[in-house]
């Protein structure tokens, strides 16, 4: 629920952000407040100018005080450093917050010509906001080795998928599909998969359908009027939701809210383009249509619906007369419109419909309510059947196998196999593989490993195998291998048996 000051005003941190950020923010703040909702603005700052302060993670203590409070933030999008230094602000505030959900809409626009205009695009992304890859787990395995975990969890999948259906059912849309990866990531794209099919029956008013996630990129380039809802995980949506922008007329079109049960964060999904800052010439809609996600996230239905009409209408006289922000007409050009003076019109036009463009009628969505304990799954059995040992060498497989193996003599444990970047190099099945000095040695327990027994790797087993295999071969990296209620809780190599 909104946060209230002493004048009935609601508590809104809006950080303008860095590049064109508070250029398009004041804007999205005069339209707004013309439109008669009252707020009041606690003005704070994170992203590149954070940065340069020395605060690594670019979001100040005041920042994440004024969030608490608020629970609610408007802001500007943030510069990020690209390859090095710290990580993105942006993604901090999201996970800081547990605004679990990112939801990013596109639809077709008048007077925003694309080759796509006319066919009625008008889809929504429901993307995982705090984990998948975007954890940034990474480390540096060796000199010439970079890993990064890929984290799902049942509980995120849960919440995502829920809020998926939810919000198809406040917008009346007809179908949500889920795209994933799981041909390939059984286990952890597929765990989206499944939780999306064991739910979709409890929304019988909504059609529920697969589709693997480069078919999607596929079918959203040859017809993408076919998608309503679209689910999906972390950075699977964050490439699908630029490339559904693309079609609708680019990123200055494509407003985004991140949502969770505490606090909601609303975004333009742009970056910060320091090119234009300060000219006054970026296209702010985006943004604003993020502060109209915002207004309905806060309950104020007709502000919201007022402004998106002035914004559908002014867009279509735009075109109309011949004129346009930059990404629309191109930049520098006689009839382009600043920042300010495309506002100046939506501000003018409160009141006004478009002719041919509709604004849906919206209901407040309902978030999931899931359960905060950690263990979201509690398995009946659980033991640990044997563990991968990731070493750094030089040597080739043929080399490194025997050693392993002489290793482990003696031990609880036996080589069953090596992988090299996931193919099975040892024992040799004919590969043809170029390998990097980082290897998987797959050792199971000697007797008890297979399934229906109750032999479990203790502690205490594998300690001395770490010792022995570590002294020869440094390991760098290991995973126990999970037996979890009978089933195998790993995958096999590319030519394991």
């Amino acid at each position: 629920m909104p946060v209230k000051d002493a004048h009935g005003r609601t508590l809104v941190t809006l950080i303008p952000g860095d590049g064109v950020g508070p250029e398009c923010i004041e804007a999205t703040r005069r339209i707004i407040e013309a439109s008669g909702v009252k707020l009041a603005f606690d003005i704070q700052h994170a992203g590149e100018s954070v940065f340069k302060r020395g605060i690594p993670s670019g979001v100040p203590q005041e920042t994440i005080d004024s969030i608490r409070k608020t629970r609610l933030v408007l802001k500007g999008p943030l510069g990020t450093p690209v390859g090095y230094g710290e990580k993105s602000a942006n993604v901090t505030l999201r996970k800081l917050f547990e605004t679990y959900a990112n939801i990013r809409p596109v639809r077709e626009l008048p007077g925003v010509k694309t080759p796509y205009s006319g066919r009625g695009i008008d889809l929504v992304v429901v993307r995982e906001n705090v984990e998948d890859l975007y954890a940034g787990i990474e480390h540096m395995q060796t000199a010439g080795v970079a890993q990064c975990l890929k984290l799902i969890s049942a509980k995120g999948c849960e919440k995502i998928v829920r809020t998926a259906f939810e919000f198809a059912r406040s917008e009346g849309r007809k179908s949500v599909a889920c795209a994933t990866k799981s041909n390939i990531m059984k286990m952890t794209e597929g765990m989206l998969k499944r939780t999306f099919e064991r739910i979709a029956p409890e929304y019988p008013d909504i059609q529920a359908w697969h589709v693997i996630i480069d078919n999607a990129a596929h079918q959203l380039v040859k017809k993408p009027e076919q998608f309503d809802v679209i689910v999906t995980t972390n950075m699977n949506g964050d490439i699908i939701s630029d490339l559904t922008s693309a079609l609708v007329g680019g990123l200055g079109f494509a407003p985004s809210a991140n949502l969770g049960n505490e606090v909601a964060i609303f975004e333009a999904v742009h970056g910060s383009a320091p090119k234009y800052a300060g000219k006054n010439c970026i296209n702010p809609t985006a943004v604003l249509m993020s502060g109209v996600a915002m207004l309905r996230y806060i309950d104020e239905f007709e502000a919201a619906q007022a402004i998106e009409h002035s914004v559908l209408y002014t867009l279509e006289q735009c075109a109309k007369d011949g004129v346009g922000t930059g990404d629309v007409v191109g930049y520098d050009k006689p009839n382009t419109l600043s920042t300010s003076a495309f506002a100046d019109k939506v501000i003018k036009n409160l009141g006004n419909r478009s002719e041919k463009y509709r604004v849906r009628d919206y209901r407040q969505i309902k978030l999931p309510q899931i359960s905060s304990e950690p263990a979201f799954v509690k398995a009946k059995t659980q033991r640990v059947v044997g563990v991968d040992i990731f070493v750094q060498s030089n040597q080739q497989p043929a080399d490194l196998g025997p050693s392993v193996e002489s290793l482990l003599d003696g031990t609880a444990l036996k080589l069953k196999m090596i992988s090299n970047r996931g193919t099975k190099v040892y024992p040799s099945a004919g590969a043809i593989t170029d390998c990097v000095d980082q290897y998987r040695c797959r050792c199971m327990l000697r007797s008890g490993a297979e399934k229906g027994a109750t032999a479990t790797l203790s502690d205490a087993d594998l300690l001395p195998v770490l010792a022995k295999v570590g002294a020869k071969h440094p390991w760098v990296h290991i995973e126990k291998l999970q037996e979890i209620d009978g089933a195998e809780g790993f995958t096999k190599a590319q030519g394991e048996d």
